[in-house]
């Protein structure tokens, strides 16, 4: 019996080795071709490129059996799918191939018998293409193929594209932490640098609308196997009820009526490689004071019979006290109370200033993967020729100013609007373009209203003659898709509460998530979380912290190399992963702590199983 399990380990051993390998090639033939294993396969070129970069020959044949008229990307799992069942021609496949051609078993195929095969049977080749195979000097003499030296070349050359993207990955740190969808963040710090001022990243207003409007890839993280050559493992199981809350109820102080209030609004917005873009907050506290600081979805205007999917996601904030040096600042903590879609954090904080960092997980708030069919109109001439905005078109433009005023006032300060602007342009309206705007659209005390903001928008069709590009690369960086349905942002209002002060709050910056908060989040886990020591490792700790309807893990490397985990999640039930897949693998880095995963219920009415298994490759 020994030797039969002995026997069966190593058979296990043996294909968990092959499955790594085989996701290795994967990851790097796909991050040839694409920047980001997050960003999707869009066209059959872009099929048949990265199946290549795998060593793969597909025939057309091939790709239109993955790449049918209904559809429109394909994400890296799919990708990963495909390779499994297209397996790489074998040098025996080839070779059986071509001795039906050559009957009398010579080793040999004539030149004018391949040109009739490869150009009249089949999926038919060019006489060109055929040419330039035959001039191949290695593997062609005298009128004839030596099909047993072509066979040697193609399995060669095929063994050499995964060699070469293999080759690249390695070289390429940053696509190396792609393939792992790495956020490492190192321990040697305690302290947390003040984030730079920076426009957001998306800065392609003015570039081509057409690139912009293919919005609606997949969020899909890259996918090693489900069964890798693992040295140790550790597993965690939680059971969490329908809705559960439990003990982590918020409760409002009795008096909060009579403390002094202070309220900032601000918006998660999603990438087009799946990063997500927020606003981050100084807070002002002139003295030592009882506080409660809440975040929930902004429940802006509803349309009837419109969805609104932003209300279901996660909201937290990271509170971080500034240091004198303003060089750093420390985890003070975040938002892990709970009632209903609010979170909130009570209790006392000195006097000086703090930062908040919205986060949310990125489990609901994700590309869209069904295409829109059709597109909203926007605008429209009127019986007088005169261009006007469509009813949907206004609606959505209200929603919008309701988002981007910030303080709730009704109007739009420059400060705001530039937050506007650098979304949905990268560019800043400075005093001087802003008191042209004031000449020309409707301003209160130095602010642009509603009809302001309506007329400017009505100006940038005039400016196109009615063609709405302009306008849809606004909605699109905004987070609407072409229904003008916001499925890809996520409004939030922040309310601070103090008791014997003025807390004042104010929007500094509009950018993705920072290492700082990347940082916090990790802190915050292994503070809070249950530790579990990876059996025989004991420098690889998992940190599982759960609090109302989400979970974390954190991984914290505490040797001097670099560890691979393998984070799968196959027996977890009614469980929605940030990560998109139930296996995948994460790269730690020497002296560092990083996010494993974040975990939410499918469906919140129902009873949810989080059961997770980290193996050291």
């Amino acid at each position: 019996q020994k030797v039969t399990r002995s026997e069966s380990s190593q058979a296990k051993k043996s294909q968990h080795a092959e499955e790594a390998i085989f996701y290795m090639n994967c990851r790097a033939a796909y991050l040839a071709v694409l920047k980001s294993s997050l960003e999707n396969i869009k066209s059959k070129e872009q099929l048949t490129l990265v199946l290549q970069q795998a060593g793969r020959n597909p025939s057309q044949k091939t790709v239109n059996k993955y790449w049918t008229s209904q559809t429109t990307t394909l994400n890296f799992d799919d990708f990963c799918t495909i390779l499994k069942q297209e397996k790489m021609a074998t040098k025996t496949e080839l070779l059986e191939a071509f001795r039906k051609l050559d009957t009398d078993n010579t080793g040999y195929v004539l030149h004018d018998e391949l040109y009739e095969v490869l150009t009249m049977r089949g999926e038919r080749m060019s006489r060109d293409e055929v040419t330039s195979i035959l001039k191949q000097t290695d593997f062609n003499c005298s009128g004839k193929l030596d099909y047993n030296k072509f066979c040697d070349f193609y399995v060669a050359a095929s063994e050499q594209c995964c060699k070469t993207a293999r080759e690249k990955l390695e070289v390429d740190s940053r696509l190396r932490q792609q393939q792992f969808g790495n956020q490492t963040e190192t321990s040697s710090s305690e302290g947390i640098t003040l984030p730079m001022s920076k426009p957001s990243p998306r800065i392609s207003r003015k570039i081509d609308h057409k690139v912009a409007s293919t919005k609606g890839d997949s969020r899909t993280p890259s996918r090693p196997s489900s069964a890798q050559t693992c040295k140790a493992a550790v597993s965690t199981t939680i059971t969490m009820g329908p809705s559960s809350h439990r003990n982590t109820k918020l409760i409002e102080p009795d008096t909060i009526k009579e403390w002094q209030w202070a309220q900032s609004k601000g918006c998660f917005y999603l990438e087009e490689d799946g990063e997500i873009v927020s606003h981050k907050y100084k807070l002002h506290l002139p003295q030592r004071s009882a506080v409660c600081i809440t975040i929930k979805p902004l429940n802006i205007r509803q349309v009837e019979g419109k969805s609104c999917p932003w209300l279901s996601v996660d909201t937290a904030l990271y509170i971080l006290r500034q240091n004198e040096t303003q060089e750093h600042f420390q985890l003070v903590s975040f938002t892990e109370q709970q009632n209903k879609e609010m979170f909130g954090w009570k209790g006392e904080l000195g006097s000086g200033v703090y930062w908040l960092l919205p986060f949310t997980t990125g489990c609901r708030l994700k590309k869209e993967k069904s295409p829109i069919t059709g597109e909203a109109k926007l605008v429209y001439r009127g019986e007088d020729g005169d261009l006007a905005l469509t009813k949907e078109f206004r609606a959505a433009l209200l929603d919008i100013f309701e988002t981007i005023d910030l303080d709730g006032n009704g109007l739009l300060s420059l400060e705001e609007y530039n937050f506007f602007e650098l979304r949905t342009s990268g560019e800043k309206c400075d005093e001087e373009a802003w008191a042209v705007c004031k000449e020309n659209f409707d301003m209160k005390k130095n602010e642009l209203t509603r009809q302001g903001f309506m007329d400017l928008n009505l100006m940038e069709a005039n400016d196109r003659e009615g063609d709405p590009s302009d306008l849809w690369v606004t909605l699109l960086s905004l987070g609407y898709n072409k229904a003008l349905e916001m499925t890809e942002a996520c409004p939030f209002v922040i309310d601070v509460y103090a008791e014997k002060c003025k807390p004042r709050i104010k929007a500094m910056y509009l950018e993705a998530g920072s290492w700082q908060l990347s940082r916090a989040v990790c802190k915050s886990v292994r503070n809070k979380g249950e530790a579990k020591v990876i059996g025989g490792c004991e420098n690889i700790i998992i940190y599982t912290y759960k609090a109302g309807r989400r979970i974390t893990s954190v991984i914290e490397n505490k040797s001097e190399n670099k560890v691979i985990i393998h984070v799968n999640n196959e027996q977890s039930k009614n469980c929605l992963s940030n990560r998109g897949l139930t296996v995948f693998a994460v790269e730690v880095a020497p002296k560092s702590m990083m996010v494993s995963q974040h975990v939410m219920p499918l469906s919140e009415q129902e009873e949810w199983l989080y059961s997770c298994v980290h193996s050291l490759v």
